[in-house]
């Protein structure tokens, strides 16, 4: 095991590794920029170390930087969290030159499944089912047509080196493709330094349904159910829940030991989650991200499984410590993504909470850095906290979300609250009748999601 963890990341991740951390007895080393000077993390940890100014190049993604920060402390291990440095092969490759420990996946790995393209062609090896589209980069319109015409459109067109909605465009038709695919090559070249794109059949209400997999890198590699994603605002997840209300426990379970079995495959290490496009009973896979989620909570709320204490543990060398029998899944949990937005417009709203309430009771779970008096800076993301309940079935844990929903308390700053508040009121999202464009449609449409 590890003796010393260094933790490149902020936030409410952060700090969620530092409890995970400080649970298996392992030093923690906290890094910032110095607009985090004041972080719960930097509080919280063993020892801190400033990597930089606010601009997150200069810090959370400054490899040299963080690099000093493991030789002045002594760090032995990293854990990169989400976003920033978590999926960059060549920062793995980097701390292993060095004799530091990476926990996530083998740099190969990384790399393979980073590449849209790449990630496709591995899915398809390994038997994992996958959207019909081109089977590689497309760049000239004439094969562009070529392709749509064989699989049909209207077709999507996806950035092979990102996400997030950039660089994806929808040729509705034949006469759409050529603009789709320009406009799709010179925004995925802006976002990502790469033109590449590729192209896929566009499903037309599909559900977001994602995988948790783990696997120990010695043959070892289960599943642990699915989270249902789809309720999305350009493309970014904004409420998770698991089990998904789409799917019964027999496409759970063939669904889930494809993924295990590709994972055992591919010999596999760490945590990961498969993602897929679900219509019509059938399962196609798009991406797979190779590190710990921002809705893992989801996963660990049904299974009681700690992702990130395993992920720390098969890091350093351990096998899994339980086999796929073990994992049962119990009752429903849902995640709500609280950002310092505004509700109505999406803007970003950063500045000092002044009043910071969050509910308590039976089956909730708050994970967040923030506190009164708190200042939320403009440089990063605007998460600023995720609020997951559990309950003995969904209608359960939607009573008590609601319940919950009501008591929190956040002023100082805009949040995304009053618009979970209407979520959870929704009678389409209390049947679970939602598909990926469904919140985008009702926000369109104006009123009360309520209704």
């Amino acid at each position: 095991m590890f003796d010393k963890v260094l933790i490149a990341n902020r936030g409410e991740i952060a700090l969620r590794v530092l409890r995970a951390c400080k649970e298996l007895g392992i030093s923690t080393v906290a890094v910032h920029s110095t607009a985090d000077a004041d972080a719960m993390h930097v509080r919280l940890a063993d020892e801190s170390v400033c990597i930089g100014p606010p601009a997150a190049r200069d810090s959370y993604l400054n490899i040299p930087a963080l690099l000093a920060a493991c030789e002045i402390t002594g760090a032995d291990a990293v854990h990169p969290g989400y976003g920033f440095l978590s999926e960059n092969a060549r920062f793995a490759e980097i701390l292993d030159d060095h004799d530091i420990g990476f926990i996530g996946p083998k740099a190969e790995h990384i790399r393979v499944m980073g590449d849209k393209i790449a990630a496709k062609k591995t899915a398809k090896k390994l038997g994992i089912p996958v959207v019909p589209g081109s089977d590689g980069g497309i760049s000239d319109p004439d094969e562009a047509m070529r392709v749509a015409r064989e699989i049909g459109f209207p077709v999507l067109i996806k950035a092979a080196a990102g996400g997030g909605g950039r660089g994806m465009k929808v040729a509705q038709s034949e006469e759409d493709l050529a603009t789709a695919l320009s406009t799709a090559r010179s925004e995925a070249k802006a976002a990502f330094g790469d033109d590449a794109v590729y192209m896929e059949r566009y499903l037309q209400k599909p559900r977001h349904i994602e995988i948790q997999v783990i696997g120990d890198g010695q043959g070892n590699a289960v599943h642990l159910g699915e989270r249902d994603c789809s309720i999305q605002r350009r493309h970014q997840k904004v409420w998770e829940e698991g089990p998904s209300p789409a799917l019964n426990a027999e496409e759970r379970e063939r669904i889930g030991a494809i993924c295990a079995k590709a994972m055992a495959d591919l010999g596999y290490l760490g945590v990961g989650t498969i993602e897929f496009l679900y219509e019509n009973g059938e399962f196609f896979f798009i991406e797979m991200n190779t590190r710990i989620q921002v809705e893992h909570p989801v996963t660990e709320m049904i299974t009681g499984i700690d992702l990130v204490n395993e992920q720390i543990r098969i890091a350093g060398g351990a096998r899994l410590s339980f086999r796929q029998e073990d994992v049962i899944l119990r009752g429903h949990a849902i995640e709500c993504r609280i950002n310092a937005e505004d509700p109505r417009t999406f803007r970003p709203s950063p500045g000092t909470i002044q009043h910071w309430h969050m509910p308590g009771g039976l089956g909730i779970r708050v994970d967040s850095a923030a506190y009164q008096g708190y200042r939320i800076p403009p440089n990063y993301d605007s998460l600023v906290g995720k609020l997951i309940v559990h309950g003995r079935n969904r209608t359960e844990c939607l009573m008590r979300l609601r319940r919950a929903l009501d008591e929190i308390v956040v002023d100082g700053v805009e949040t995304t609250i009053p618009l979970f508040r209407q979520l959870v009121r929704s009678p389409d999202m209390q049947d679970g009748a939602y598909d990926i464009h469904w919140l985008e449609k009702a926000l369109a449409e104006g009123g009360s999601l309520a209704g």
